[in-house]
């Protein structure tokens, strides 16, 4: 099968019938390579900690799909590498991107949250995306990186270019590219120089017995966690807003019960997540899925919104359901190559939806044609059109 057929438009549904019929599929990948696609959440979860499906493209197969090209000095991130590399890049940044450093973000994002609402007045409508879903993540990265406000807006320009090309526009991606490498080689000349209280300054800096990150894979961190984390994290505040919108049932009880939205952030995540596949992979060698051999080097999608709609883990599972017990939900991945940002983008959209419900007490979608990026692997909303009424309006 193609695996554009339906998927850009309808993904739940076509995930429902591959799954329905087979645990793997022989697919055709978005560039016209072959591919093989797991559905199923049993065999989905074992694909994503199995260690014989390898990340390193010199695994692959010539002539597979392998994904967006990279620079070289871009291409030395955790999304491509396998252990012991990953094992030891995961210990260096482990001990820069700690827990108590995202516990100390909170505030600073409650703020950002808040003045982003305050700056679109007392009542009105606006694009959610635009107004708040988007800079909140990306004032929040660029923070975390200590990356100057002033070049803020080239970054969401530069990641939209990577993860939504303009068809009219084929050399946008790597126009992008050039130009985010650039202005990461400057930054992190000008860290090493002048140090600063932020991530960027500490990953420099960071040692583990004598071993550091080198030139390339500081470039390449630096990279990954400013693409991912703004991205991720946007779909992910979108998705969750939307699916409330469409489900008022539901934005009424988190309003009453604000406690409730860190498990219904988790139920967000598995409804309508912000990817519809995992990174790809390659096989070391011969391994058998579902009973279905995948040779050795072939590429290999594994569906995080098939597996998460599996009726045979989650009981009715296209039912918004926040109460349900969502543990095990793989909208963020699993295993050794579970999402580093993980932390930080939950709090970041269990903040946004508590100072979004709190701030506008009436909001409700102002268009029922809402446009999705055209992505195959990420899942999230161009705009999402919204009438709203914030608390201090009300008489």
């Amino acid at each position: 099968m193609d695996l554009a057929d339906g998927l850009l438009d309808q993904p739940y549904d076509v995930y429902r019938r591959l799954r329905d019929t087979a645990p793997v599929h022989r697919i055709t990948g978005p560039d016209g390579t072959p591919a093989w696609l797991v559905t199923r959440y049993d065999d989905v979860r074992a694909a994503l900690a199995d260690p014989r499906l390898a990340l390193g493209k010199r695994h692959a197969t010539a002539g597979t799909y392998q994904g967006l090209a990279l620079p070289p000095a871009l291409d030395a991130n955790l999304l491509n590498m396998d252990p012991p590399d990953h094992t030891r890049i995961r210990r260096l940044v482990g001990r820069a991107f700690t827990p108590r450093r995202v516990e100390r973000l909170r505030e600073p994002i409650r703020r950002t949250a808040g003045r982003l609402l305050d700056a679109l007045g007392p009542h009105g409508a606006t694009d959610l995306i635009a107004s708040y879903a988007a800079p909140l993540p990306i004032t929040v990265i660029c923070d975390l990186l200590g990356i100057p406000e002033e070049h803020r807006l080239d970054f969401r320009v530069w990641t939209d270019g990577l993860t939504a090309p303009d068809p009219a526009r084929p050399d946008a991606s790597r126009e992008a590219m050039a130009a985010m490498l650039g202005f990461l080689t400057r930054l992190l000349a000008a860290k090493r120089a002048d140090p600063a209280d932020d991530l960027l300054s500490d990953l420099i800096a960071v040692r583990d017995d004598g071993d550091r990150l080198t030139e390339d894979e500081l470039m390449s961190l630096a990279f990954l966690i400013l693409f991912a984390g703004y991205e991720n994290t946007v779909q992910l505040i979108g998705n969750a807003v939307l699916a409330l919108l469409r489900h008022p049932d539901q934005l009424t009880a988190l309003r009453e019960d604000p406690a409730r939205i860190p498990d219904a952030v988790e139920e967000f995540a598995r409804y309508d997540g912000p990817a519809l596949l995992a990174l790809r992979r390659f096989p070391v060698e011969d391994v058998t899925i579902a009973g279905v051999t995948v040779p050795a080097g072939e590429t290999v999608w594994v569906s995080l919104a098939a597996a998460n709609r599996d009726p045979a883990r989650f009981p009715y599972p296209d039912r918004l359901d926040p109460g349900r017990d969502t543990s095990g939900h793989l909208a963020l991945g699993h295993g050794i190559h579970y999402c580093l940002g993980a932390p930080l983008a939950r709090a970041e959209t269990e903040i946004a939806l508590a100072v979004l419900l709190e701030r506008f007490p009436e909001l409700t979608l102002a268009a029922d044609d809402l446009k999705r990026r055209r992505s195959l692997r990420a899942r999230g909303l161009v705009e999402l059109p919204v009438r709203y009424r914030r608390r201090d309006s009300i008489a």
